[in-house]
This record gives C-alpha cells, structure tokens and sequence, in this order.
C-alpha cells in the first residue's frame, strides 16, 4: 500500500512532465500548462504521504514547500478562483490537518525521521541536500514568475531540476527505493530535452 501510494504519485509527476513535454515540443518553445501545476499539487501531497509512511524526511522535506509554490502557481494562472471556495480552504489546511492529527494520535515520532536506522547520518545528508536543490528549482521558479507576473518555468528552473534529479537518483539507489528511481530516471530526459529546446529558441531568436 505505501508503495503504491509512492508510485501513483510519481506516476503523476511523470504524466506532469510528459504533458509539457508533448506541448513544447509541438510549439518548439518551453510552455507551462495548467494541467502541470495541478498534477503537480495533486502529486506532492502523496508523496508527502508517503515520506511520512516510510518516515523519509528527505522526501518530506521537498513536498512541504513545493505544495504551497505549485498553488501559487495555479493562482498566476488565474485558475484557483474557478475552484470552489470549499475545495481552496481544504487544500491549503490539509496538510497542516494531516501533522496536527499525527502528533494528537502519536502517529509518528520526529526521532524515526533523524534517527531511522535504515538511513545512515551520511545518507540522510545527501537526501536532504538533494531535495533542497530539487526544491530550489521551485522556489527559482516562483520568485521569477513573480516578477514577469506569469507562470514559467526559465533556464535556471531546468538546469536546478537537472543537477537535483541526478543527486536523488544517487540518493534512490543507496537507499533502494524503486519510487524515487523510477520517477527521476524519467524526470532526467525530460530536463535534458526541455534545455535543449530552450537553447534553440534562444538560437532562433537570435538569428532572427
């Protein structure tokens, strides 16, 4: 079941990519559909789940903060008010809900997340860092789409997404976890070839 879980969710991060992918290469320029954002917010809350069932806070710890960048997203877009108001409260208070429930029951101890015997010290560190890199690429994102006032995802966002998938990808093979495997080893090729399109437009920009 928690695998499960683990695999729907990069099953949607894999759709997510695979959706932009499709349409940039059908353009010949990077574009950021709708579609993205909300398989994304979908997505991150169930690997967040599943973080907290496998008590990974590397995992945990990227989903906490893209959660709330990727309804920002959906806010630039101008598509969160079409959402009824009911469904917007219940997105932004879950996951506080899902930590407040957790503590009241013990459903978990802040100890297993640093100390869980199955992630060495050195291991957790390289996680961490990974996922703070791969976070990053979101946070980049934001700030820049808050100053061009539109939803984009730049160079800078692909190249972070790039350098953080490789260093989960080393995380996921020490840590012999097929969830993570599998949704990066794809996440790459869709990286490399969203660089390479973004290189060429700027080619043809300057030839025009």
């Amino acid at each position: 079941m928690v695998y499960a879980i683990g695999f729907i969710a990069q099953i949607l991060f894999s759709s997510r990519m695979v959706v932009q992918w499709v349409l940039s290469e059908k353009n010949k320029k990077v574009l950021t559909p709708r579609l993205f954002w909300q398989l994304s917010l979908l997505a991150s809350f169930l690997l967040f789940v599943y973080g907290w069932l496998r008590d990974d806070f590397a995992i945990m710890l990227g989903q906490a903060i893209t959660y709330f960048i990727y309804i920002r997203n959906i806010q630039l877009q101008g598509e969160w008010t079409k959402l009824p108001r009911a469904f917007r409260v219940f997105l932004w208070v879950f996951p506080a809900i899902i930590i407040v429930y957790g503590y009241n029951n013990n459903a978990y101890d802040l100890r297993n997340f640093f100390q869980n015997e199955n992630i060495p010290t050195w291991l957790l560190l390289l996680g961490s860092i990974a996922q703070v890199i791969f976070t990053f690429r979101f946070i980049y994102q934001w700030i820049y789409s808050e100053k061009k006032k539109t939803s984009s995802l730049p160079f800078g966002f692909w190249l972070l997404s790039l350098v953080g998938a490789s260093l989960i990808l080393t995380y996921a093979i020490f840590r012999k976890d097929p969830v993570l495997f599998a949704g990066h080893s794809l996440g790459m090729i869709v990286y490399l070839r969203n660089l390479i399109i973004l290189k060429n437009e700027v080619h043809d920009v300057v030839e025009k």
